[in-house]
C-alpha cells in the first residue's frame, strides 16, 4: 500500500508533519480529517526516497534492545489500564529512533482509524519478525494482548542472549585472526621485498621458498591485486545468488550440518530454536498448523524447513508430527520420541520447553569448548605461516654469511 508524507494543522492550530498509509491521497486525506488532522500537503513518498532509507536503513535500524524494550513496556502500560493508541503515543514521544519513531506514528494513525495493531505492524518486517506479529494477532483476538506482548519480550530476551554467548566466545578467535593476518601482510609487502632487493643487488640467485614468497608480494603489491580481488568477488556473488535458490540453500545447510566441529554446534542450535519457537507459539494460544506455518518462516535451516512444512502438512491431514522430524536428519531419534511422547500426552508445549533448555544449556558448552580449541588451533596455524616467511626471509641471508652465494 502506498505512503504519504504529509503536512498538516491540527486542531490547536499547530503544524505536525507524518506519514501515513492508504490507498490513494484520497483516502489519506480522509484518513486524516478522521482525526480531526487538516492537511495542507500531501505527497507520495518515491520509490527514489524508498530506496534512499532501505539503502541506509542498516544505520538506521532500531536494534534488538530497543525493540525489546518498547515490547516490555507496551505490555506495562497496557496491563495498567491504559488505551492502546495512548500506550503508542507515550512510547512514540520518548522514542529516539527517527526511522522506528515514524514507524510507530503510523501504526498508531492507522490503530486510531480503525486499523488493527497486528495489520498495522506487519508493514514493518524490520522491526516485528513474523513471530512477533502471529502473537501479537493472537493477542488482540483474545484480548490478552498485554500477556502476549509479555510473552514475546521474553522471548525475545532469551533469544538474545543465546546469540551473544555465540558473539562473545568468537571475539577473541576473531581478534587473534585479523592480528595475525596482519602480520603476515606487512611481512610479505614490506620486509620481503626489501631484503630480497638487496640480495638480488649482489647478483646472487635466491632460493626456491624465497622467490615463491616474492611471488605472493608482487601479487599483494600491484596491480594483479585487483585482479585477484575482482575474481573472488565474482565467486563469492556467484555463489550468493546460487545460495538464494532453493537447491544452493538446501546444498549450504545440508554442509553446514555434516561439517566436523561446527555441524553437531549447528544442529543444536536449529533443534532448540525450532523447539523454543514453536513452545512459545503454542504457549501464546496459536493453533498447531499456524505456529508450524510460522516456524518453517523463521526456522533459517533449509532442512529443518522443509521437515516443518511436512509436519504441518500431516497436521492438516490429521497424522502426527513426529515422523517428517524424525526422517529430517536434522532432529535426533530420541528428541523425536521426545516430540511424540509429548503430542500424545497432551504437553507438547511443555515437552518443547524443556528440549530446548536442555540444548540451550548442552550448546553453551559446545560454544566453550570450541572456543577453547580455536583459540590455540589459530595460534599454530598462524605460527606455522609466520614461520615459513621468517625462514624464507632469514635462509638467503645465512647463505650469504656462509659463502655459499
Amino acid at each position: 500500500m502506498p505512503r504519504y508524507n504529509y503536512i498538516a494543522i491540527v486542531a490547536n492550530g499547530k503544524k505536525v508533519k507524518g506519514t501515513v498509509t492508504a490507498e490513494n491521497p484520497y483516502a489519506a486525506r480522509k484518513q486524516l480529517r478522521v482525526r480531526s488532522i487538516h492537511p495542507t500537503s500531501i505527497a507520495e513518498v518515491s520509490t527514489a526516497a524508498e530506496g534512499k532509507a532501505a539503502l541506509f536503513s542498516i544505520f538506521a535500524k532500531a536494534s534488538k534492545s530497543q525493540i525489546i524494550d518498547f515490547t516490555k513496556q507496551m505490555a506495562t502500560l497496557l496491563n495498567s489500564g491504559i488505551k492502546l493508541t495512548e500506550a503508542l503515543s507515550v512510547l512514540t514521544l520518548q522514542t529516539s529512533d527517527v526511522r522506528f519513531k515514524n514507524a510507530l506514528i503510523d501504526i498508531r494513525d492507522r490503530v486510531v482509524t480503525g486499523e488493527s495493531f497486528t495489520d498495522a505492524m506487519s508493514d514493518y518486517s524490520d522491526y516485528f519478525d513474523v513471530i512477533y506479529v502471529s502473537m501479537v494477532r493472537v493477542g488482540e483476538v483474545t484480548g490478552s494482548l498485554s500477556l502476549s506482548l509479555s510473552t514475546i519480550s521474553n522471548f525475545m530476551e532469551k533469544r538474545q542472549r543465546v546469540e551473544s554467548k555465540v558473539i562473545t566466545a568468537m571475539i577473541y578467535p576473531i581478534v587473534l585472526l585479523i592480528f595475525c593476518l596482519v602480520a603476515v601482510m606487512v611481512l610479505t609487502t614490506m620486509v620481503i621485498p626489501k631484503i630480497a632487493e638487496q640480495i638480488a643487488r649482489t647478483g646472487q640467485e635466491l632460493p626456491w621458498i624465497t622467490r615463491q614468497l616474492m611471488n605472493v608480494s608482487y601479487v599483494l603489491t600491484s596491480w594483479w591485486l585487483l585482479v585477484v580481488l575482482a575474481a573472488l568477488f565474482g565467486i563469492v556473488w556467484g555463489l550468493k545468488r546460487f545460495l538464494r535458490t532453493g537447491r544452493g540453500a538446501y546444498l549450504r545447510d545440508k554442509l553446514l550440518l555434516a561439517m566436523p566441529l561446527f555441524g553437531p554446534l549447528i544442529k543444536q542450535r536449529v533443534v532448540a530454536r525450532f523447539a523454543s519457537t514453536l513452545s512459545t507459539l503454542l504457549g501464546s494460544g496459536l493453533a498447531m498448523a499456524e505456529s508450524l506455518r510460522v516456524v518453517a518462516e523463521v526456522t533459517g535451516n533449509s532442512l529443518m524447513k522443509q521437515a516443518v512444512q511436512q509436519a504441518r502438512e500431516r497436521i492438516l491431514a490429521g497424522a502426527d508430527i513426529a515422523t517428517p522430524l524424525r526422517d529430517s536428519g536434522v532432529i535426533s531419534p530420541a528428541i523425536a520420541h521426545m516430540v511424540s511422547v509429548g503430542e500424545k500426552s497432551g504437553e507438547l508445549e511443555k515437552m518443547l520447553k524443556d528440549i530446548s533448555e536442555n540444548l540451550e544449556g548442552s550448546t553453551d558448552i559446545v560454544i566453550e569448548r570450541l572456543s577453547a580449541a580455536l583459540e590455540p588451533l589459530i595460534i599454530i596455524i598462524m605460527a606455522a605461516i609466520i614461520g615459513v616467511i621468517a625462514y624464507a626471509t632469514i635462509l638467503p641471508i645465512l647463505k650469504i654469511s656462509a659463502g655459499e652465494f
